[in-house]
């Protein structure tokens, strides 16, 4: 439960737009928001907590109505909301400033909280921009990362389907309410993103794509993520405000180069002289992540038990178990899923960890072998 209010308060306070320093305002002015919203208009005036605009949709005749149609969205399946607090709520997307009061989701919960980069680029991309977006996403997605991006046209397209193709699956973070895809040319892909991956939205069901919501939501896309990779931008793209949003939030930020004669390289190649990382492959982006990612898997390797043992012999165990079944011939995910028992989050972090450390290789179609 959140650590602010009920469902039906939080999602009030949502399609009013309240941000979480000015939740934190109402919460604080009125000791909680319960009693916020029973006050009249005239005391939020008083205390300038929200905007004239933002009140106007707190008090208006129809806001029952959309609250109601918001609760019935998330009690279809496959569908929910994230309230700020909730245990399912990604601890990533806590340690940001600003994080969403209330998220939407359509698909898997679970993936939110998954080892995640994110690829981002222009939206008249080139065609190998295009490629090269779809192969790092390809490559990453193969090692057990999800791949996250904004479902816009060019890289972000790009990222989403070549995530498709490999076992880490994908998380699309839209800048509308997720009643409708955006852009219409997406809808097949973002159905798909639904049902095999997640969609998410900060944003109430209805809105619509407005151009300055779509710089706020990069900083989901970053916070969500280890790190962010920039594929191709002009100097002036938006996915410069992602990796400026990954910057301050801590995380790494990667860039391919291009031709110095292609203006949507050189965004990429700005990024790079202000101390992003030059990557030429998805093992470039890996190796730099290493340290994080080890962590990161460790954690999701622990059992819940009453007394935990080390993430670090856990580990050390489950690989070294992993290598009696992968020998010099390649064995599939699915045949080690059944030998190893073992939950498929998990071998994916192990598989990667033992990648990592050059004791086995990854081959096309999810399928493994040792090489030493």
């Amino acid at each position: 439960m959140s650590n602010f209010a009920d469902l039906p308060t939080m999602l009030s306070m949502q399609i009013a737009h309240v941000s979480f320093r000015q939740l934190q305002a109402v919460q604080q002015h009125f000791g909680s928001l319960q009693t916020a919203l029973e006050s009249p208009q005239a005391d939020w005036q008083r205390g300038e907590l929200l905007s004239e605009a933002q009140l106007a949709i707190l008090f208006a005749d129809d806001l029952q109505a959309r609250l109601d149609e918001a609760l019935a969205w998330g009690e279809e399946n496959n569908q929910a909301w994230l309230l700020l607090g909730d245990k399912e709520y990604p601890q990533s997307l806590t340690e940001i400033s600003e994080a969403p009061i209330v998220l939407g989701v359509r698909g898997n919960i679970e993936l939110l909280s998954d080892p995640q980069i994110a690829i981002v680029g222009s939206r008249h991309a080139s065609r190998l921009g295009v490629e090269t977006a779809k192969d790092f996403a390809k490559h990453l997605s193969s090692q057990g990362l999800a791949i996250t991006s904004g479902l816009a046209l060019g890289i972000d397209t790009a990222a989403h389907k070549g995530a498709l193709e490999g076992v880490g699956k994908t998380v699309a973070v839209v800048a509308t309410g997720l009643d409708r895809i955006y852009p219409a040319s997406n809808q097949k892909l973002g159905h798909q993103i639904a049902e095999e991956g997640a969609m998410i939205s900060e944003f109430p069901l209805g809105t619509k794509p407005l151009n300055y919501n779509f710089p706020r939501r990069n900083r989901i896309i970053s916070g969500l993520s280890l790190g962010t990779l920039v594929v191709e931008a002009a100097l002036k793209s938006g996915s410069l405000i992602t990796a400026r949003t990954a910057l301050e939030q801590g995380r790494e930020v990667f860039a391919v180069p291009g031709s110095i004669h292609n203006p949507l390289a050189k965004g990429c190649h700005q990024l790079i002289k202000q101390g992003a990382k030059l990557v030429e492959s998805g093992q470039d982006v890996l190796e730099e992540l290493s340290s994080n990612l080890q962590s990161t898997l460790n954690l999701f390797a622990e059992q819940s038990t009453v007394e935990k043992k080390s993430a670090s012999a856990v580990n050390t165990q489950s690989q070294s178990k992993l290598l009696e079944w992968i020998g010099y011939d390649a064995i599939g995910l699915d045949e080690l899923v059944v030998l190893s028992k073992m939950p498929v989050s998990s071998l994916q972090g192990e598989l990667m960890l033992l990648e990592l450390s050059g004791e086995v290789e990854a081959l096309s179609a999810a399928r493994w072998r040792r090489i030493r």
